[in-house]
C-alpha cells in the first residue's frame, strides 16, 4: 500500500513517515510532492495538485482534529472522504491549557504578576469567601467534553453549551441558540472549544461578551475566527472582561502591531494549546486505514455540510 504524507510544516513529514514505518514497515511512504498512485493521503492544508496526481485515493486523513482549514481550501474532491483525528493525545493538553486559564483568573495571578513588576507585596485572597468562578465551556465534542470533565474534577462548577444537548457527569448542559444567553449569564470563565463552522464564526462578539457577568475571563483555544478581536479588546478596556488567555487569532503569527500583544490583562500564546503527538496520531491513522481496507466502519469521517 502506498501512502503520501503532506504538511505545510514540512519538517514534521519525515517524523510522521518514520513513525508509520515502525508500525507498518511493509507499506510504502512518500513525502509530497514526490508522490503518484497513492491509496491514502495524510495531509494538512493540502494543495489541489496532490489529489489531481493521486486520483485513486480512498481517503484523506487530516493531520489534526480541526478540519476548518481543509474544508475552506475546497481542495479535496467530493468523492474522497476526509477523516479527522479524534483526540490522539490532544484532549488532555487542551484540558491543561484551559485549567491554567481558570486558575490564573481564580487566584488573581494577573494581579500578582503586575505587583511583581512593581515590587508590591499585597495579598488579594479572600479568606472569608472561597467561592470559585463558574466555568462555561462552549463546545462539548471529543475535546471540549474532556476539558469540561477535567475542570469539574478540580471542584469547579462547570456548565457546557453545544449545538445539541450532551450528557456529561458533573457538567450542566445547555444547547441551542435559545439557551446561549442563559448559559453565558451564569459563566465567569468562558472557554471556547467549538469547531469552526459558518454558525460559530464570530461567536465571541460584543453581544456574547455583554451577556457574561462583568469581570469575567475568556479562554479561546478554538479558532481565531471564533473571536471578533475588536470586540474582545473593547470588553477588556471597559472591564467587562477582566482578562483573557488567547491561543488563536484571525492572523497568525499575530502581527507585531496587534494591541493584544501589549494589553496588560491578556496572555498571548502561539497556537500551542494542543499539538498533535506523532506517536498517538500515527497509531490512530494506521487503525483507520486498516479499518477502511477491511470495509469496517471508521469514526471521524467529516460531514462536509456540517463542517466537522
Amino acid at each position: 500500500m502506498r501512502i503520501v504524507v503532506q504538511s505545510t510544516g514540512i519538517d514534521v513529514v519525515p517524523a510522521i513517515i518514520a513513525e508509520l514505518r515502525t508500525l507498518k514497515p511493509n507499506w510504502l511512504y512518500e513525502a509530497w510532492p514526490n508522490s503518484i498512485g497513492a491509496s491514502y493521503a495524510i495531509v494538512w492544508k493540502p494543495p489541489k495538485e496532490l489529489f489531481e496526481r493521486n486520483p485513486q485515493l480512498k481517503g484523506a486523513i487530516n493531520y489534526g482534529a480541526g478540519v476548518d482549514a481543509i474544508l475552506s481550501m475546497d481542495s479535496v474532491p467530493s468523492g474522497i472522504p476526509i477523516i479527522r483525528l479524534e483526540d490522539a493525545g490532544m484532549a488532555q493538553q487542551m484540558a491543561e491549557y484551559a485549567l491554567y486559564g481558570v486558575i490564573h483568573h481564580h487566584r488573581h495571578m494577573q494581579v500578582y504578576a503586575a505587583q511583581q513588576r512593581e515590587r508590591v507585596w499585597m495579598q488579594h485572597e479572600d479568606r472569608t469567601n472561597l467561592q470559585r468562578p463558574v466555568v462555561g465551556v462552549m463546545g462539548l465534542g471529543e475535546m471540549g467534553g474532556h476539558v469540561a470533565k477535567t475542570i469539574a474534577a478540580f471542584g469547579y462548577d462547570v456548565r457546557g453549551w453545544s449545538k445539541s444537548k450532551r450528557a456529561i457527569d458533573g457538567v450542566k448542559s445547555f444547547a441551542g441558540s435559545d439557551l446561549l444567553n442563559e448559559f453565558l449569564s451564569g459563566t465567569n470563565v468562558l472557554v471556547c472549544m467549538l469547531p469552526l463552522t459558518d454558525e460559530t464564526r464570530g461567536v465571541i462578539n460584543a453581544q456574547t461578551l455583554a451577556a457574561l457577568p462583568r469581570g469575567s475571563f475568556l479562554v479561546n483555544a478554538g479558532r481565531g475566527a471564533h473571536m471578533i478581536e475588536a470586540d474582545v479588546l473593547a470588553a477588556l478596556n471597559s472591564g467587562q472582561l477582566a482578562g483573557a488567555l488567547l491561543d488563536v487569532f484571525a492572523t497568525e503569527p499575530l502581527p507585531d502591531d496587534n494591541p493584544l500583544w501589549s494589553h496588560p490583562n491578556v496572555i498571548v500564546t502561539p497556537h500551542i494549546a494542543a499539538t498533535t503527538p506523532i506517536r498517538d496520531a500515527c497509531a490512530q491513522i494506521v487503525d483507520k486505514i486498516e479499518r477502511m481496507e477491511r470495509g469496517e466502519p471508521v469514526s471521524g469521517i467529516v460531514d462536509r455540510a456540517v463542517g466537522y
